[in-house]
């Protein structure tokens, strides 16, 4: 889970350095294509059956969602302080709660509605509309959140039936396309400068998400959230030291009222479950 902590920071930083003269749909592009490299090298050494799906439809569904969270999360990059985008991002557990209640039709249970409550709580701290510190950015990041959250729904329903390698293989194959078509018309060649910054945001984006599927994997999510919480304090010293961005202990307050409700829903939830 430290990996993956320190992979997103690595990812965040590498958006912010590449925005300098790169478009967003370049990056998307971009992150694909090296993230589909070390797929398939991967997959080269422990053979091409782990990537056999029925499913084709859900894995499009999930990569477009994701697609369209990953847009938002980089728009607001270029627009808000890295511990904003990062504390609002902590709403994803929120959104999705709801949206399995709605489509997979789980319990909205008593400790998932306090962490709705939290959530909700914990955003209007960070963007205190009607205060003047709000920007229209932050409500692209709660959006991003939601493409998360739903991206996070297909996954759950994915997982049951394909491994990992496949879900991440499929997703870069649709991206892929997409992303390339997008992008051409205001394509930019990259320079030399910028190939560790594409090295990192594609290689850090797998590496993300294989280190939070293997923590989640080996251990409980009580332990591996707080872990990820320390994404915040670290990418506000990021902020700080790289950026110059100001430390708004607003932020830091908003996000550990969501943290608060995201950790009280699972272990009230964890300590419900009956014994295995």
């Amino acid at each position: 889970m430290s990996g993956a902590v320190l992979s997103f920071a690595v990812m965040a930083v590498a958006v912010r350095e590449l925005l300098r003269h790169v478009g967003i749909l370049e990056i998307l592009a971009l992150r694909t294509v090296v993230s589909l490299l070390v797929v398939c090298a991967i997959v080269s050494r422990h053979g091409f059956a782990t990537l056999r799906t029925r499913r084709v439809p859900e894995h499009a569904a999930r990569a477009l969602l994701h697609l369209g969270g990953q847009f938002c999360w980089m728009y607001a990059i270029a627009a808000l302080t890295l511990a904003t985008v990062f504390a609002i991002e902590f709403t994803m557990p929120v959104w999705t709660a709801v949206l399995a209640a709605i489509f997979l039709h789980e319990r909205l249970t008593a400790p998932r509605l306090v962490q709705l409550v939290l959530g909700l709580a914990g955003v209007m701290i960070i963007l205190r509309p009607g205060l003047g510190a709000f920007h229209p950015a932050a409500l692209v990041m709660v959006l991003g959140s939601v493409f998360y959250a739903s991206n996070m729904i297909f996954t759950k329903r994915l997982s049951a039936t394909d491994s990992p390698l496949a879900v991440t293989f499929w997703m870069s194959v649709v991206q892929l396309p997409v992303t390339a078509v997008a992008a051409a018309p205001q394509w930019v060649m990259p320079s030399i400068a910028d190939l560790p910054w594409i090295l990192a945001i594609g290689c850090g984006s797998f590496a993300a998400h294989y280190s939070m599927t293997r923590a989640m994997k080996v251990a409980d999510a009580t332990v591996v959230v707080p872990i990820d919480f320390i994404r915040l304090p670290l990418i506000a010293v990021v902020g700080a030291l790289f950026y110059n961005e100001p430390f708004d202990p607003m932020v830091i307050a908003g996000a550990t009222v969501i943290f608060v409700g995201t950790y009280f829903s699972l272990s009230r939830e964890r300590g419900a479950a009956p014994a295995r």
